[in-house]
């Protein structure tokens, strides 16, 4: 298939341990940049998908080092660490990673689709700053077909896992009874919300306080649950009396520190964030226990077996919506010779070369150009093919003289 020159550059969980991958995350900020400087670096299209397991950066670019030079030149970790721990895929090895990736099949926990929502947020933000083109937009929404066919007719979301719930998970493994230990979560985003969620229906709890830097979402969460809250300001007396702290914040350094943790009782701390959010040297700490995403990530359970199962059910989805975009992908190609066509026809009829009669000056109209152009577009589809001159005809007839 041809696909042009697309790349993807990333490093995810598979060869890179947190803490590496916090190196080479992106913010909000950052991102702009990155597609500030896009065109500029001869890149049709771009976009950056940045999360807790990955970050990886797609475009249409001359070569795969220009991709990698835009995001080394924001990030704090170095461009030949990243070149060493990388992949490049380029075409067809790039298009089944996307695919892979928006189906949960790429994920750290096998079938987690939380990556689908941050790929719309990703792509939303390069189209806003015009760095998305038809290429990425139509293989986006093909890809978002497959995900949500693969969700609705495979068993491969089935169950309850994520990080989020292996938060949950790693909680019980730790306590036998939770009901009189304190909880206090730090973070009200996506993660934060889905892990408060779990902790209400999983832990039976409600002695839980929850703590954002905008209080009035960490307020309104608390109301909704029938949970406590507290202001960033009383952060340090909320985890010095807690038992249990979960942070899924999205600041770029640790915000749980020994400056601002005291231990004198035993504490379970998780990070749920990339870069880490909670000082890894906490660890060393007696009576504190502390993981982060890539403990949870070993966490298995019956459900993850059963959507291994599901895995082949989900390669022929894929395989089905890959193959309608190579379609498209190889359809649209045609695109600049059929506007040609059908301009040469336009003006050839101003020139009167269609002229025989006053009738057939009237019936040779726009609606009759457009049917010879959707004539000539049918046989393109049909006949591009090794040994047909049909383009080449189409091309005679375009350098024609009038």
């Amino acid at each position: 298939m041809e696909t042009g020159q697309f790349f993807i550059a990333g490093i995810n969980y598979k060869k890179t341990d947190a803490a590496v991958r916090g190196n080479y995350a992106i913010n909000p900020e950052q991102y702009a940049i990155i597609l500030q400087r896009a065109k500029g670096a001869g890149i049709k299209e771009l976009f950056v998908l940045s999360t807790c397991n990955r970050t990886e950066i797609y475009g249409i670019a001359p070569d795969a080092t220009t991709l990698v030079d835009l995001l080394c030149a924001v990030t704090i970790g170095n461009k030949s660490d990243f070149v060493q721990r990388c992949y490049i895929k380029q075409d067809e090895e790039a298009l089944q990673h996307i695919f892979a990736v928006g189906a949960g099949l790429d994920s750290q926990i096998l079938g987690d689709y939380e990556i689908v929502g941050q790929m719309k947020l990703a792509i939303k933000f390069a189209k806003e700053k015009g760095m998305i083109g038809s290429f990425i937009e139509r293989l986006f929404n093909t890809v978002l077909q497959s995900s949500k066919q693969i969700k609705n007719e495979t068993a491969l979301s089935g169950g309850t896992i994520s990080v989020s719930f292996a938060a949950i998970q790693f909680i019980r493994q730790q306590l036998t009874d939770t009901l009189d230990k304190k909880i206090v979560l730090l973070g009200t985003g996506k993660i934060g919300r889905n892990t408060c969620k779990n902790l209400v229906d999983y832990l039976d709890t409600k002695n839980i306080t929850l703590i954002n830097r905008t209080a009035e979402k960490a307020a309104e969460l608390a109301e909704s649950l029938g949970l406590q809250y507290a202001d960033w300001s009383q952060l340090e007396n909320e985890i010095h009396q807690a038992d249990i702290i979960i942070v899924a914040t999205n600041a770029e350094q640790p915000v749980i520190t020994a400056k601002n943790l005291k231990v004198d009782s035993k504490k379970i701390l998780i990070d749920l964030s990339i870069p880490h959010n909670i000082d890894p040297s906490l660890a060393q700490q007696d009576n504190v226990l502390l993981a982060n995403v890539d403990d949870l990530s070993k966490i298995n359970d019956q459900t993850l077996q059963k959507r291994k199962a599901e895995v082949p059910k989900a390669m022929n989805i894929i395989r089905k919506h890959m193959n309608e975009f190579a379609v498209w992908n190889h359809q649209r190609r045609h695109v600049p010779i059929l506007k040609a066509v059908k301009q040469k026809l336009h003006d050839m009829h101003s020139c009167g070369l269609f002229l025989t009669s006053r009738r057939a000056s009237e019936d040779i109209n726009t609606e009759a150009i457009q049917k010879v152009v959707n004539n000539v577009a049918v046989k393109m589809r049909n006949r591009h093919q090794p040994g047909c001159y049909y383009i080449e005809a189409i091309n005679d007839f375009m350098t024609s003289s009038h």
